[in-house]
């Protein structure tokens, strides 16, 4: 399984943000370990500096896109478009695209087969990268496992600088690797299982979906100190710094992970999502006051985000990370509306489907001007542009042709690089400072009621109030009330109105564009068929699809690389040739 990613010859350096590159060699790497007769160990691994700077690249390997910063080339993936296959950049592409949230008319890179959901294993490079870079991150998780144990860092002298934090450090790099598992297992079902035992020339062995589950919650439970004895323990909530992960972001994962278990067909474990999801919240990280502020350059001020991928306009630039979020979003015009953050620089290559419109209440959707926050809003989440010159909610044109012009469809302007004051913050205009919240309590509340009505415990009440107190955030009311800001609608629905149907348009109108969207329609049994959305089939108001696309092809770049790997079902070719 040939991986086309850079070795590491240079690293982050850990600072604040984890974020500044070093320069890197030029060879190819396979998703294996790098090979230690290179010089690599002895420049990285000689200073505690060069440990953290491997450990900020598993992180950043999720959010950032290269050696360089920005679009600077020397990209992780090699053959890659650098800003196209960053990972936070695919996940829209893969989940919101591909379903009834947004929609992109640019048929480059296989976006027109995500639009349409008819891709195959080999026209849709943004499936094949995002599988690839999943496998990039495991590596240089592999990477940092192998080289930080204790014997290896008694022989370099390090222990005393580094030796108390030893195990945690290991758990954060375990934790990075079982996320991207849990990717996998969601995405592509049936993969090969690649740790740090891995050596460089053995053929990855190719897993059972049920066995790579069982692996991401094994590996899950052990750095969260669930059960059993493990020495690689994430720090306790709220114990680590900013941008490091610690056991809330597992518990997460896990509360992720059993309420999709079933789908996956790894049997029910909606108790133990109930379980982990009651955990998170009834943790340290509570609920934000005002829901738009989780969106903003000045996020990390946030009180509800477990794991943020961390983003800054000078030191952490990427097109393929919130500066995306922001600039594919909106277009220059708009600024002179509303402060984007990013001025005229917007792209303006997405707007919103119809259905995600009309998720909401139509009063609530009406951009105004004279109120560029919404605070005159009932929900505060219907975050729309709406008011550019002859703007129309269809995303199709008087010929009922797909259409790229700025005036249909609306804008989703959620995401904004400007601080809660209303400022452009200190790092300018030209990247986005939006750290991508990878995780957050509002998730888990609805995952919680979700486990609740499917039968994992709890009872009808709790699970009102746990999706009512997510609408009342959202109207910001009762306890969420603020002076200045309407909050006469208070959102709160009845027992007789809470359903699973009702918690999955929730889930729409609470998550639009965090990447989850696909999972949760396909968790729903209504991704493929029986629910139908602008450009599904590639027909303008949709039209069903094949069951067996709800799981990715296996590239067929792998296929090739690998001959023992068998596809998945229902794509043309079922083993590689």
């Amino acid at each position: 399984m040939r991986k086309y990613i850079k070795r590491i010859a240079g690293a982050f350096i850990a600072a604040a943000a984890l974020m500044t590159v070093a320069p890197s060699c030029t060879s190819d790497l396979d998703t294996m370990p790098i090979d230690n007769n290179q010089l690599v160990s002895q420049q990285v691994y000689s200073t505690a500096e060069g440990y953290m700077g491997v450990l900020a690249k598993c992180y950043a390997s999720l959010i950032l896109t290269g050696q360089k910063g920005g679009d600077g080339g020397d990209g992780d993936l090699e053959g890659a478009n650098e800003g196209y296959s960053g990972y936070t950049r695919l996940l829209f592409y893969v989940q919101e695209l591909s379903t009834d949230n947004f929609l992109m008319p640019s048929s480059s890179n296989g976006l027109r087969r995500c639009l349409n959901c008819d891709w195959d294993a080999s026209n849709a490079a943004v499936i094949k990268w995002t599988y690839q870079r999943l496998y990039m991150s495991i590596a240089y998780c592999n990477e940092f496992l192998r080289e930080c144990t204790p014997d290896k860092l008694r022989s370099r002298g390090l222990w005393d600088e580094l030796g108390q934090h030893c195990n945690e450090y290991r758990a954060e790099a375990r934790m990075i690797r079982a996320y991207c598992y849990s990717q996998l297992v969601d995405m592509f079902g049936s993969v090969p299982i690649i740790d740090e035992t891995v050596g460089p020339k053995d053929l990855p062995v190719q897993y059972s979906r049920k066995e790579v589950f069982e692996y991401a919650e094994k590996e899950l439970l052990s750095i969260a100190g669930e059960g059993g004895s493990s020495e690689d323990i994430l720090a306790n909530p709220k114990a680590a710094l900013y941008g490091h992960i610690d056991k809330v972001a597992a518990w997460f994962q896990l509360a992720r992970l059993y309420l999709n278990a079933e789908t996956w067909g790894c049997g029910n474990r909606y108790a133990d999502a109930y379980k982990f999801a009651k955990k998170v919240i009834e943790s340290p990280y509570k609920l934000e006051k005002d829901y738009r502020h989780i969106f903003l350059a000045d996020n990390n001020l946030c009180t509800e985000i477990i794991w943020p991928l961390v983003q800054d306009g000078k030191k952490a630039q990427s097109s393929a990370g919130t500066n995306f979020y922001v600039k594919a979003f909106v277009n220059g015009p708009m600024d002179e509306l509303y402060q984007t953050g990013v001025g005229s620089k917007g792209w303006g290559n997405v707007r919103s489907k119809t259905t995600l419109v009309d998720a909401f209440d139509p009063a609530d959707v009406q951009f105004d001007i004279n109120d560029t926050w919404g605070n005159n809003k009932a929900d505060k989440r219907a975050s729309f542009m709406t008011a550019l010159p002859n703007q129309v909610k269809e995303t199709w044109d008087e010929n009922n042709n797909m259409t790229s012009t700025y005036t249909r469809g609306y804008g989703y302007i959620k995401w904004r690089n400007v601080t809660r004051q209303d400022e452009i913050c200190a790092s300018g205009d030209t990247y986005t400072s939006i750290d991508f919240p990878l995780m957050r309590t509002g998730d888990a509340y609805l995952m919680a009621a979700e486990a609740i009505l499917r039968g994992g415990g709890g009872n009808q009440a709790e699970a009102l109030s746990l999706v009512n107190e997510i609408r009342q955030r959202a109207y910001m009311s009762d306890d969420y009330a603020q002076p200045g800001i309407r909050s006469d609608v208070s959102g709160k629905i009845s027992q007789s109105e809470l359903s699973l149907d009702f918690i999955l348009d929730e889930r729409q109108r609470e998550l639009a564009s965090e990447g989850v969207r696909r999972t949760d329609l396909i968790r729903f049994g209504k991704w493929a068929k029986g629910n139908n959305w602008d450009w599904k089939g590639g027909e303008r108001l949709g039209t069903d699809v094949a069951d067996y696309l709800s799981v990715f092809p296996i590239p067929e770049d792998e296929l090739s690389n690998n001959p023992t790997l068998k596809q998945n079902d229902g794509y043309a070719r079922t083993t590689a040739k």
